[in-house]
């Protein structure tokens, strides 16, 4: 079971997640607002205004949205891979 210590926006919709473990994650999010309760989050200044909940372990908006920290784990691309991958683009 994993859970979410500490959370910062990047840019677009994507949030540099630290995990319990230690690790570090790129969690790109912007495939995953489906729904009325996600609605509100693809407006950017409102998807910036997530907050670390510390009673839920994850990050959570205004209008009470949230991802469980399980979801944002498995979808989350470790940070050393993202900029191996960002890496390897620029050299083709």
């Amino acid at each position: 079971m994993h859970y979410v210590t500490e959370a910062s926006y990047v840019s677009d919709y994507k949030i540099k997640i630290r995990f319990e473990n230690e690790e570090v994650k790129l969690v790109d999010l912007e495939s995953h607002l489906d729904g009325p309760i996600f609605e509100p989050l693809k407006d950017i200044t409102y998807f910036r205004s997530f907050t670390l909940n510390q009673d839920i372990d994850t990050v959570t908006w205004p209008n009470n949205a949230d991802f469980s920290p399980e979801f944002l784990y498995e979808i989350g691309q470790s940070i050393s891979e993202h900029f191996d991958t960002l890496r390897a683009k620029r050299v083709k």
